[in-house]
Parts: structure tokens; C-alpha cells; sequence
């Protein structure tokens, strides 16, 4: 059975545990961790633009 969209997410920003019977290597963690910080960029600009938004 494949990991849902949500696991993976809560994955990403560590609130659910890794597998521990996956591999791992440096170019996957620093390729986590990039994607990691555009998400959380992602959503504070989407905060900033709803805040904004309400404001004006």
C-alpha cells in the first residue's frame, strides 16, 4: 500500500516518524531539507497575502 499525500507531508515536517528501513544518503536529506524550506516560505507568503488582503 502506498503512503498517502498526508504522511508524506507530515513526514516532511517531521511530525510523523521516518521509515526506518529506508535508505539514506546525503543528497536525499539535503533535497528533503530544500524542499522543506519552500514549503514553510511557501506558506508564510500565503499568510502575508491573506493577511493583506484583509487588511486593505
Amino acid at each position: 500500500m502506498k503512503p498517502g499525500v498526508w504522511n508524506q507531508i507530515l513526514t516532511y515536517f517531521f511530525i510523523r516518524k521516518k521509515d526506518p528501513n529506508d535508505r539514506r544518503s546525503i543528497d536525499m536529506s539535503l533535497m528533503h531539507g530544500m524542499n522543506r524550506i519552500s514549503l514553510f516560505v511557501f506558506l508564510i507568503a500565503i499568510v502575508v497575502m491573506i493577511v493583506r488582503l484583509f487588511r486593505h
